[in-house]
């Protein structure tokens, strides 16, 4: 009879537990090959604004409001996630190169750095999701001068489901690709 009425409190508790979250993550997109000499290229660790670091997917940080998609998380940390695939998307657009993460297991010394520091990945009051970061590129040596741009990408998402929104922020990704791999090209 314990073991029932045991059993019986617990309920209320197991009804109000939260489903699971739906992960998602950020994939590479297709871009333009830039032609080139083969380089080693490290890329740094990825700096990210301290709001977007976070679980929970950032929706949207306008009007002085930050407002998060409900039980929709990244599969993995966001700043650990956009240098894998910002890796992968400049890999593809730098035929012959090797990109790598700096923070990974490879040491290899490098002939370009890559520095990218995002300070937006999300959306707009229009809508349209918004990458905003500065990116800067140079060589091993300390005393070499570093190009270095600001970016501001927009992308409208097809939707307002969650998924759409995270396909228009690869998409972004994509375009930062792009322009990075025109500045190791230079």
């Amino acid at each position: 009879m314990i073991a029932r009425r045991t059993l019986l409190a617990l309920l209320p508790l197991a009804a109000c537990a939260s489903p699971d979250p739906v992960l998602f993550t950020l994939i590479a997109v297709p871009g333009t090959p830039q032609p080139g000499p083969r380089q080693v290229i490290a890329l740094r660790r990825v700096g990210l604004a301290g709001y977007l670091d976070r679980p929970t997917i950032v929706r949207s940080a306008e009007d002085y409001r930050l407002s998060l998609a409900q039980n929709e998380r990244w599969a993995e940390p966001l700043a650990d996630m956009l240098g894998r695939v910002l890796a992968e998307d400049l890999t593809r657009r730098l035929p012959g190169s090797t990109v790598f993460q700096d923070s990974g297991s490879i040491t290899v010394d490098p002939q370009r750095i890559v520095e990218f520091d995002v300070q937006r990945f999300d959306a707009d009051a229009s809508g349209a999701v918004v990458l905003a970061g500065q990116v800067a590129v140079r060589t091993e040596d300390p005393r070499g001068v570093a190009r270095t741009q600001t970016l501001r990408l927009t992308v409208t998402p097809r939707s307002a489901a969650t998924a759409d929104l995270v396909a228009a922020l690869s998409t972004a990704l994509g375009q930062a690709a792009d322009a990075i791999a025109v500045m190791l090209r230079r």
